[in-house]
């Protein structure tokens, strides 16, 4: 299966790219091998606008997994986010030819492949199709496998993005000279690093801060329920420190990381840093409390575009385990008091440390390795589902042959001519040969028309 098997995650950000080899440990964690890290500057708000600044960063990224790691890398599993990611929900229902047989992997596949039919807009594609509850006769079944009905029903999650977003990843992957495994929404990705299996029952959001996208993913009984992908992440926070601050970019994100918070009450208006000055002029004084309140209005606009998606999703009252908060942008100063203040719900910071193994590097711990990480986690899973549809296939194949009826070629007792093939009475022995008799033929065609017809 996929245990010891080296799988490579590749997270295509707006302000990184990254790399990370992992595998799959004995006790079921993620073992890191490796991992390689560089600045991306051919992605905004989640989306390629730069092919050959992008397959540079990747390479780049790539370069520095592989010499760490030891491992050759051929082959990726890349994420996939920006504004044009959309989502809905699907039904599906299939009839089955016998219901007294078992219902098999292979069918509920055959199922799901159904709803890459459905029309989509122009410049639009499916992305991926997640199954949630599926019926057997109209009753819930949370595995189908194995059981006898008549009816097959389920209900997908249906992501979709722009075709030309996809092709451009896919493109940028190839200039690399790698081939891709998969395709996986980075919401999705994320919620695999940060989230248990417990939060995914009580329900929760999951909000993954980036650079240039906030990714949200909402899970109630273990089920995806709603996702979506806002353009505003932590560079729109630097942008804003520029302009209020009247200093470059570089030195915005640099204090925005040291010094910044995401509550501008919780400092002292006597609290200030020094920023060098432009070409000699003097440096400028900023204030702890001014720089915090330029980041808290940003991240207020955030939240409540958060709170916006949970009540489009219609899961405001069912979410006990409230938000996680992931990603770069969940490791500023009093997010978590910010978030909770704005939702009205309980928010922890999802570490992907849970997932990992003792051997892994202690750096990947961090919310900004979440959704490389989580490429990792979903990759193998998809591959040990792959490896059981792919069993259930073969048995249905199997068992197609198995009920067809052998056919048998007629054979015909044809007498030797020439009698030198006797038995040990004298008598002319028979041979069974296959095909046609050619001797009968003529000798009947003989009979029936002269030499003259014939010619």
């Amino acid at each position: 299966m996929s245990e010891g098997k080296i799988i490579v995650g590749l997270d295509i950000g707006t302000t990184k790219v990254a790399c990370i080899v992992g595998r799959k440990a004995s006790n079921g964690k993620i073992e890191i091998l490796g991992y390689g890290k560089t600045v991306s500057t051919g992605v905004k708000r989640g989306v390629v606008t730069n092919i050959f600044e992008t397959v540079d960063a990747i390479k780049q990224a790539v370069a520095q997994a592989s010499e760490q790691s030891g491992v050759e890398i051929n082959r990726v599993s890349v994420g996939i986010a920006g504004q044009h990611i959309k989502s809905l929900q699907h039904r599906g229902v299939m009839m089955r030819d016998n219901h007294l047989t078992e219902i098999t992997e292979a069918e509920l596949e055959r199922l799901r492949n159904d709803t890459f039919k459905i029309n989509m807009m122009p410049g639009e594609e499916i992305i991926d199709i997640i199954r949630q509850d599926t019926y057997v006769d109209g009753e819930l079944a949370n595995n189908p496998v194995g059981m006898l009905g008549s009816k097959i029903e389920a209900n997908f999650h249906v992501i979709i993005g722009q075709t030309s977003a996809a092709k451009n990843i896919i493109r940028c992957i190839e200039n690399a000279g790698l081939e891709m495994d998969y395709m996986i929404l980075e919401p999705i990705a994320s919620a695999q690093a940060v989230l248990d299996e417990e939060e995914k029952d009580a329900g929760v959001v999951l909000v993954d801060i980036g650079g240039g996208t906030t990714d949200i993913a909402i899970f109630k009984e273990k089920k995806i329920q709603h996702t979506a992908v806002i353009s505003i992440g932590g560079n729109i926070i630097t942008n804003d420190i520029c302009t209020g601050c009247s200093i470059i970019r570089h030195y915005a994100e640099e204090v925005k990381v040291k010094f910044g918070s995401a509550l501008a009450e919780q400092n002292r208006d006597d609290e200030v840093v020094s920023i060098p000055g432009i070409k000699g002029r003097p440096p400028k004084e900023i204030s702890f409390k001014n720089l915090a309140g330029i980041i808290q209005s940003r991240l207020e606009e955030i939240f409540e575009m958060v709170n916006y998606e949970i009540q489009k999703a219609k899961a405001s009252n069912n979410l006990i385990a409230g938000i996680v908060l992931t990603g770069g942008g969940a490791l500023m100063k009093h997010i978590q008091q910010l978030a909770e203040f704005k939702t009205g719900l309980e928010v922890r910071i999802g570490y992907p440390n849970e997932h990992l193994a003792e051997s892994s590097m202690k750096e990947m711990s961090s919310p900004m390795y979440a959704t490389g990480i989580g490429l990792v986690i979903e990759t193998i899973a998809r591959m040990e589902h792959d490896d059981q549809l792919y069993e259930s296939q073969q048995a249905e194949r199997e068992k197609e042959l198995s009920s067809q009826p052998i056919e048998t070629t007629p054979t015909v007792e044809i007498e030797d001519p020439e009698g030198k093939e006797e038995d040990k009475d004298g008598r002319r022995r028979k041979k069974e040969r296959k095909g046609l008799d050619l001797t009968e033929i003529v000798t009947s065609l003989s009979k029936i028309f002269n030499p003259d017809d014939i010619k």
